[in-house]
């Protein structure tokens, strides 16, 4: 590798670990406000987007930990805590959504939770960007696949976000854990991907 190729490659790592850092720094916050949310308006949709931020706190310090060394070895055992993460979301939104339809639980509107997931879903949607970008250029499948997890974590901001104003404006409370079905396939999906080794 020359030195250009090596300058570069030091540029890419440089911005893997901003993005993951940036990445671990929004979900940190994202817990407490999710969590103040969430108890207010009694919401499963919004605690249960407090445990995908918990879920992807680890993913982010699973690809730190992975940038930081070489090896397949060490590569494999973060693709597959990753793999881990994806199926331990899809299980919780699966057994959460179920239970709050059968219940018929009735959640409060929440302003906090809408302006938060609302500005999550598009700060996560540009981090999963960048982190498919980087993660192409540096040849690097674990930031590459964490990337999809930060882009499934848009996509139930995104669903959390509908429910919530569903539920606010017409009263539709069934609507977020209907949404989140459509994560729930998608989630178990990446983490079959994962486990085959089709990363």
């Amino acid at each position: 590798m020359g030195a250009v190729d090596g300058a570069a490659r030091g540029a890419l790592l440089r911005r893997g670990y901003l993005l993951e850092y940036a990445t671990l720094g929004w979900n940190l916050v994202g817990i407490v406000v999710l969590g103040s949310a969430a108890v207010a308006a009694r919401s499963v949709a919004l605690a249960g987007f407090g445990l995908d931020s918990l879920i992807e706190i680890g993913a982010s310090i699973v690809v730190i930990w992975e940038l930081s060394g070489t090896g397949e070895a060490r590569r494999r055992r973060a693709l597959r805590l990753i793999g881990i993460a994806f199926a331990v979301l899809a299980l919780y939104l699966l057994v959460q959504s179920t239970l709050v339809l059968v219940a018929g639980f009735h959640p409060g509107r929440s302003l906090v939770g809408i302006a938060w997931t609302a500005v999550t879903a598009v700060a996560m949607f540009i981090l999963a960007a960048g982190k498919a970008r980087t993660g192409r250029a540096l040849d690097n499948p674990v930031l590459s696949v964490e990337g999809r997890v930060t882009l499934i974590d848009g996509l139930l901001a995104t669903a959390v976000l509908l429910g919530l104003l569903l539920n606010a404006v017409a009263g539709w409370w069934w609507a977020d854990p209907v949404a989140a079905y459509v994560l729930v396939v998608y989630g178990g999906r990446e983490a079959w991907v994962i486990a085959r080794g089709d990363h």
